[in-house]
């Protein structure tokens, strides 16, 4: 089985923990860890922004991820949200399996 690693930003805890919740009880997560204070500097509508945001480190099964983006779409309020997917290639076996049985068949 093949599992990710999904980072999302978003600039409000509240929000953060709202989407993180939800994509936990529709088992489209198995977790989701949630890193406040990041500082992000990124081109947006011809300028320069400097915004603080939250980092989401969301952990599933690769087979969910176009559910899981298409989650995070209707639920982030940002016109283009962070949502990058990484393979693990590797890890404990024990919380690998973890994320399988937490996570919708």
């Amino acid at each position: 089985m093949e599992y990710i690693l999904v980072l999302c930003t978003i600039n409000d805890l509240k929000t953060a923990k709202s989407i993180s919740g939800k994509l936990v009880e529709e088992k489209l997560a198995a977790c989701v860890n949630i890193i406040p204070q990041i500082t992000s500097i990124y081109f947006w509508k011809n300028e320069i922004v400097e915004d603080s945001e939250y980092l989401m480190l969301i952990k599933t099964k690769n087979m969910h991820f176009d559910e899981l983006k298409k989650r995070i779409l209707s639920l982030h309020p940002y016109e283009v949200p962070e949502i990058i997917s990484l393979k693990i290639d590797d890890g404990s076996k024990s919380y690998l399996d973890w994320i399988g049985n937490s996570t919708k068949p």
